[in-house]
């Protein structure tokens, strides 16, 4: 049976270590499913809250933002398939959220893997391996399951979610650590503190209005809410930092630092510094240095930034590294962080 967490052992344990490989903002996809008669199935990854209305009503009955399906299924359960957004991924626990199902919420689900290279192979008929076994759920809550033996041995690159046997549900996150594709040739330069390179936002000052897993995510986003923005500083010396662990130990030789849409509350300046932990990427991040330690080497010196616009800096230091960390100076609002490079021997 998977281990059930604590909201807040899951935020610090799988949140901030791992990555939810089919979230709409990464690129996953609803591939297929069983029915979605009441809500679609494409609620599920989301990436916003779930909204409540309860004078809004359709064709189909009440309008909810989750997946609902039909009442009394003759099968043994409903499924939705999901392609990942990333490459593939080792999977360690997920979270379901039945937020506002009350009388017909999932009363029971199970998470499933496969591994494929074609899309239209992948079906309910699949060889599907169990990655959270049969499990129970309550109405309007939130579900944190851990598999007890840790991440799975096997990359996946698709998952189904099934219920038993029929319901609704609002949210789903499946988390895991990022499998890349890497370059064979040692001269290919990649942004490896990409989320789709197994980059992933370890350690964070502040992240009040959004989080910084945002900084490492495809594309230049659509509004200031899918960046990384801190609350506003009032102290003297203030500045907020984000710690990146790299995809792959890395020589860097450019930075890129892109405020798209940050245009009143862009930082003042910012610097990006290079470790490289003795673990390599595998370095917990209670065991990196503090965010004032000398231990991190200046990749990009303190420099100026600006509205709605990207800024390319050359490495100072090449390292290799494989962690970096961004300082906002004082605070504000940043919309993605590129680190290219190529990945070091």
């Amino acid at each position: 049976m998977p281990e059930i967490y604590t909201e807040e052992k899951f935020n610090k344990e799988i949140v901030t270590n791992y990555v939810d490989v089919i979230g709409q903002k990464l690129g996953g996809q609803v591939l297929s499913f069983s029915d979605e008669f009441f809500a679609p199935a494409a609620n599920l990854i989301k990436s916003t809250p779930v909204v409540f209305d309860p004078t809004k009503f359709v064709h189909s009955g009440k309008w909810f933002d989750g997946w609902e399906t039909r009442r009394h299924n003759t099968e043994e359960a409903d499924w939705v398939i999901f392609k990942a957004g990333v490459s593939s991924a080792r999977i360690i626990g997920c979270e379901v959220d039945t937020a506002h199902f009350t009388g017909n919420a999932a009363p029971f689900i199970s998470v499933e893997g496969v591994r494929a290279d074609d899309d239209s192979k992948v079906g309910p008929d699949s060889k599907w391996e169990d990655i959270i076994s049969k499990v129970e759920c309550h109405p309007c809550s939130k579900h944190y399951f851990v598999r007890p033996c840790g991440l799975t041995k096997e990359n996946y690159t698709h998952f189904r979610l099934r219920m038993y046997p029929d319901g609704g549900i609002a949210r789903f996150r499946i988390y895991g650590k990022v499998v890349p594709i890497l370059p064979k040739d040692p001269k290919t330069v990649i942004d490896s503190a990409s989320v789709k390179n197994g980059g992933v936002a370890v350690k964070v000052s502040d992240q009040c209005f959004s989080s910084a897993d945002n900084l490492l995510l495809p594309g230049r986003g659509e509004h200031m809410g899918d960046g990384w923005e801190t609350k506003r500083s009032r102290g003297a010396g203030h500045v907020d930092w984000a710690m990146i662990k790299l995809g792959a130990v890395t020589k860097v030789q450019e930075v890129l630092v892109d405020t798209a849409h940050f245009r009143g509350n862009f930082p003042q300046k910012v610097n990006v510094k290079g470790y490289k932990a003795p673990e390599g990427i595998e370095a917990s991040p209670d065991s990196l240095p503090p965010f004032d330690s000398d231990k991190w080497e200046v990749i990009v010196k303190d420099s100026k930034t600006g509205p709605h616009e990207e800024f390319k800096f050359k490495a100072e230091k090449e390292g290799p590294y494989s962690h970096v960390m961004l300082t906002m100076i004082p605070d504000g609002g940043v919309k993605r962080l590129r680190v290219f490079g190529t990945v070091a021997n």
